[in-house]
C-alpha cells in the first residue's frame, strides 16, 4: 500500500490534521477475525492516521471489474435486521453509559458525521473485525471507485464513549434506524449497509448511483461541455 501525503481527512475519527487514538482491547473473538481485502481509497484506523491507498489489483479506468457479493454474507446481513430492536436498545444503553463517563458531546459527534459526509463523496463506517464490513470493503474495492473508510473500532462491544455515541448517531442516518455497521454514504446519502450495497451491485445500479453523485474512478475524465456534441 502506498501513502498519499496530499489527502487527509477531518473529524473525531477522521481528521484533516490528527485523530484521537482509540484504545481497543486485544481480546477479540477469533471467529470474527476476517482479513479485509486490499483497500482502494482512504483509510482511517485506530492508529489515527488517514491516508489514500490503492490496491495492487486496482484496474485502470478503461477496465470493468465485477465482483458478485458473497451470498452467505448477504443472507446473514439481511437476517441481522430481525435483531434490530435488541441491538438498538443495547446501543442506546451503551452510548448513554460510556458517553456519560467520557463526557461526549453528542452535537459534536453529529457535526463530525456531517462534515465527513460533506467532504467525502463515498464514505464507509466500519468495524475492523466485522465480516459484513469486510465484504462491503471488498465490493467497493472491486468497483474501482475511491472511497473513505472510517473504522470506529474492532467491534461494537469494544467501542469507547465516542465510538458508542457515533454508532447511535449513524443509526439516525437511515430510515430503519439500524445500529449495525457498515454504514455507507454515496454523495452524502446513506444507502444502508452491506446487503444494500450488494443489492446495488446485483441490480447494476451502483455505477449510476456513483455517477449521479459525481463520483468517478481514478483516471476517468470529467465530462466536458464538448462531450455533448461528440455523441
Amino acid at each position: 500500500l502506498r501513502r498519499n501525503p496530499h489527502k487527509n481527512i477531518s473529524g473525531r475519527f477522521c481528521s484533516h490534521h490528527t485523530k484521537r487514538k482509540m484504545k481497543v482491547s486485544t481480546i477479540v473473538p477469533a471467529l470474527l477475525c476476517v482479513a479485509p481485502g486490499a483497500v482502494n481509497g482512504f483509510t482511517v484506523g485506530p492508529n489515527g492516521r488517514a491516508s489514500s491507498v490503492r490496491s495492487e489489483l486496482s484496474m485502470s479506468s478503461s477496465e470493468e471489474t465485477v465482483r458478485n457479493p458473497n451470498p452467505a454474507i448477504k443472507v446473514a446481513a439481511n437476517a441481522m435486521s430481525l435483531l434490530k430492536p435488541v441491538f438498538k436498545l443495547e446501543a442506546e444503553l451503551q452510548a448513554a453509559a460510556l458517553g456519560a463517563i467520557a463526557k461526549v458531546d453528542k452535537d459534536e459527534v453529529a457535526a463530525t458525521i456531517e462534515e465527513n459526509k460533506k467532504n467525502n463523496k463515498v464514505l464507509i463506517y466500519t468495524y475492523g473485525l466485522s465480516p459484513f464490513s469486510t465484504e462491503a470493503l471488498a465490493i467497493l474495492d472491486a468497483s474501482g471507485y475511491d472511497y473513505t473508510k472510517i473504522e470506529l473500532g474492532a467491534e461494537w462491544f469494544l467501542l469507547g464513549g465516542e465510538g458508542s455515541e457515533t454508532r447511535v448517531a449513524l443509526s439516525k442516518e437511515i430510515e430503519s434506524g439500524a445500529t449495525s455497521l457498515p454504514k455507507i454514504f454515496i454523495g452524502g446519502e446513506c444507502i444502508g449497509g452491506c446487503a444494500d450495497l450488494a443489492g446495488l451491485v446485483e441490480s447494476g445500479e451502483l455505477d449510476a448511483k456513483m455517477k449521479s453523485a459525481g463520483v468517478r474512478k481514478p483516471g476517468e475524465k470529467s465530462p466536458s461541455f464538448f462531450d455533448f456534441f461528440s455523441k
